[in-house]
């Protein structure tokens, strides 16, 4: 039990561990990726939504996290950043019903980026909780056999399930039988392979990154982070 003195300033202690850093990074782009996500975007045949340009980051982060601190630590972001998606979109949706000032006429403009649209706020947590879940837990799984060998391997297994599983719930909750089947396909397919390539591209990044962090975390051990 911590003793304080009414004489004396009392600060509490951050801790060394990168773990809080990487957490709010990890909920912050999936908060931002969540309003982007509100848009399509057409590059010729190819339409894609606008959370493609950062939400694969957070599978990144994710593996970052499953990699150096294990499955519970991993888990426990993953359901923050769920909490945190919902707080956003209950927010959103309490500024958007609540009595419009004199003067302020962005109402429809704000109603269409971040109204509450029940069925893609669904569509986005489901996708983000299930695909971040199977990311983690494969990654960790792997982890298990592969111990501290062979991390591409547990970077792009973990991906190439977790992002498949993301992509598909978001889709079909989201959009199926609002766009065609050929589109909804391409839309399906595209997203999920763009994510998946753009991990493995990325590798040259998250292996620097994964080796830092851990070198760095006082903590780390190879026979009990995972």
């Amino acid at each position: 039990m911590t003793v304080t003195t009414p004489n004396r300033v009392h600060f509490a202690s951050v801790t060394q561990s990168y773990y809080p850093l990487i957490v709010g990074v990890f909920v912050s782009i999936l908060i931002i990726s969540n309003i982007a996500a509100t848009k399509l975007i057409s590059f010729g045949p190819v339409i894609v939504d606008g959370g493609a340009f950062l939400f694969p980051l957070a599978y990144i982060i994710g593996d970052v996290l499953s990699e150096v601190y294990g499955w519970k630590a991993a888990r426990r972001a993953i359901v923050l950043g769920f909490a945190m998606a919902i707080l956003a979109a209950i927010t959103f949706w309490v500024v958007q019903i609540s009595p419009i000032a004199d003067g302020y006429e962005n109402q429809a403009a704000y109603e269409a980026v971040l109204g509450f649209v029940p069925r893609i706020v669904l569509a986005s947590v489901c996708g983000y909780l299930i695909g971040q879940l199977l990311n983690s837990y494969v990654l960790v799984k792997i982890k298990e056999r592969t111990k501290e060998k062979h991390l591409w391997a547990r970077l792009i297994g973990s991906t190439i399930v977790g992002e498949f599983a993301d992509t598909l719930v978001f889709c079909t909750i989201a959009f199926y039988g609002i766009i065609t089947g050929a589109e909804f396909a391409n839309y399906v397919i595209v997203g999920y392979f763009y994510k998946t390539l753009l991990e493995v591209v990325l590798l040259p990044i998250t292996y620097p990154v994964i080796a830092y962090i851990k070198r760095r975390e006082p903590t780390y051990d190879i026979e009990t982070a995972v």
